[in-house]
């Protein structure tokens, strides 16, 4: 049964407030952790895995669960994922201590990995033709814009508030969702799939997918090659001189090449598997999904290292932080504007190389600008402009990813991009973090020789200043006679956002580069979608 067009508009606004959910709670814990820490006293490595645990779950499991919501239902899937995100942060905003806060944010990434790929199946299922490109436009715009509001909403809610109800929002939120997707959203599922699941597969994505993501997230922390920092869990450290991050980079190549073995096996003898491989002889789709994970390495990328900037070297609040990154979230939400204006005039490809270049722009004339004396008026014009961007090319690539791709296999298809993404942005924050912190030990080592500053004492500078992520720079300014320590660290944390923003332009342009393989008539379309685009998929009326 169709959907009305008045349903199913409804039932995009509570997919994206879903969306919104998952989005937010990743950026939204950054700007508390200050509060999380004087409150809970948790240690170093705790605070490291309360910001990368939900990340690293989140990434592994989104394959999986986008091939089970074709199998059991996308709506259920959705509607289970939004349930365990909000019990989750309720578990967050009660916890007493680290570890619990940890447990909880693993939870929230089970939970968000059901949510994210589940939207993206529905929409493509649900909206035809002309409609498609406007609803991935709001779906876009709406991860555009939470990834830049988080950081306020949690300024804000830390700030006047609790660091708990950074987590406690979710719940009214989750509540409204679940209600809303269940009097709008129809279930649909691919009945022709077989019901059996390839468990060994799903296992051999997991480990594949959370082991990359690890090496690429904690490389910087734990040593490329041999051990920085002792690696903990619970009570057990890694007792190797080799660093657990080469490890992880190899069993991630095994099991990968494992995965794709025996799921070619398992096609072969008309076994069930976890992903159709014959997705990627679509040229729309295999190229489609190397843009999209080239155009996430540079994406994001300044969203890491503004926020650190702004509070630790020009000194503003996380409220007052947050605000600034207003403009982003409103070029993010202008897109759709434009998207519903022109989405059906222009080809999407070509919206994707407008935002694409926007974000170049944006993001290259926002590193020209960082200093360590930046008033704040002058990068907000640039900030709109790369939100823009950020809005038109997340939403029309992922239209472009599926657009040959059956609705029966949407699921699937949506975690496949999702995970893309997902292996982009941590490889891009692996790299723009390195360049960040780098760029400012080498500059501020380099300044304090120039001041003649003993040895010793200039690298317990250099150590304090860059492991706290410039925060010692507020410790340093409370002395006189530190005041030309203090600039030279304010400088020389500027020159390393200014590089990473470069690092980031020159990601996004690679990214741009890729996109013209997604031009040609000679596209290929999934099979199973037929020649009518508008023959719609049964769905379970609710």
């Amino acid at each position: 049964m169709q959907t009305s067009s008045k349903r199913r508009w409804i039932g995009l606004v509570f997919i994206s407030l879903a969306v919104s959910l998952i989005i937010v709670d990743s950026t939204i814990v950054n700007v508390a952790i200050p509060a999380i820490v004087d409150d809970l006293g948790v240690t170093s490595t705790q605070v490291q895995w309360i910001q990368e645990s939900y990340t690293l779950v989140f990434a592994a499991l989104l394959l999986v669960f986008g091939v089970l919501a074709d199998r059991f239902g996308r709506r259920r899937l959705l509607l289970l994922g939004v349930v365990i995100f909000a019990s989750a942060s309720v578990l967050a905003a009660l916890s007493q201590s680290g570890d619990l806060l940890i447990g909880s944010r693993i939870l929230q990434g089970i939970g968000g990995a059901m949510v994210l790929p589940a939207t993206l199946s529905i929409i493509n299922s649900t909206f035809r033709g002309k409609e498609r490109a406007l609803a991935f436009a709001v779906w876009g715009s709406t991860i555009g814009g939470m990834s830049a509001v988080g950081p306020l909403l949690g300024g804000w809610l830390t700030t006047y508030f609790s660091w708990r109800w950074a987590f406690g929002i979710n719940i009214p939120l989750g509540i409204i969702t679940v209600i809303g997707v269940l009097l709008s959203v129809d279930e649909s599922s691919d009945s022709s799939s077989k019901r059996a699941v390839d468990f060994g597969g799903a296992a051999l994505s997991i480990a594949t997918c959370a082991t990359l993501v690890f090496g690429l997230i904690e490389g910087r922390n734990y040593g490329w090659l041999l051990v920085n920092n002792p690696f903990s869990v619970g009570g057990w450290t890694w007792p190797f001189g080799v660093s657990p991050v080469p490890v992880a980079f190899v069993i991630s190549v095994l099991t990968g090449v494992i995965f794709v073995k025996n799921g070619r096996s398992r096609a072969r003898r008309g076994a069930a598997t976890l992903l159709d491989f014959s997705l990627f002889s679509i040229p729309s789709f295999r190229n489609g999904n190397i843009a999209a994970m080239i155009v996430s390495m540079g994406e994001f990328g300044i969203i890491l290292s503004l926020p650190i900037w702004l509070q630790n070297v020009l000194g503003y609040s996380a409220l007052q932080t947050g605000l600034l990154l207003l403009p982003l979230a409103a070029g993010s939400f202008a897109a759709s504007g434009f998207a519903g204006a022109f989405g059906n005039k222009i080809k999407p490809v070509t919206i994707v190389r407008v935002g694409i270049g926007l974000e170049i722009i944006g993001v290259a004339l926002l590193g020209v600008m960082i200093s360590s004396n930046t008033p704040w008026g002058t990068f907000v014009p640039f900030l709109f402009i790369y939100g823009l961007g950020v809005g038109l090319a997340t939403a029309q690539l992922t239209g472009v990813v599926l657009k040959d791709i059956s609705p029966l296999k949407s699921g699937q298809a949506s975690g496949t991009q999702s995970t893309a993404r997902q292996v982009g942005s941590a490889l891009g924050i692996a790299i723009l973090g390195t360049v960040l912190f780098s760029t400012a030990t080498v500059q501020l080592d380099n300044s304090l020789k120039d001041q003649n500053l003993p040895q010793t004492v200039r690298e317990k500078t250099v150590t304090a200043v860059v492991e706290s992520s410039g925060a010692y720079i507020s410790v340093l300014q409370k002395e006189p006679a530190n005041q030309a320590v203090a600039e030279a660290a304010r400088e020389a944390f500027s020159n390393g956002t200014k590089y990473s923003a470069y690092f980031a332009a020159g990601f996004l342009t690679l990214g741009l580069i890729a996109t013209a393989s997604l031009d040609g008539g000679g596209s290929r379309r999934d099979p199973a979608r037929g020649v009518d685009d508008d023959v719609e998929e049964t769905a379970t009326p609710a």
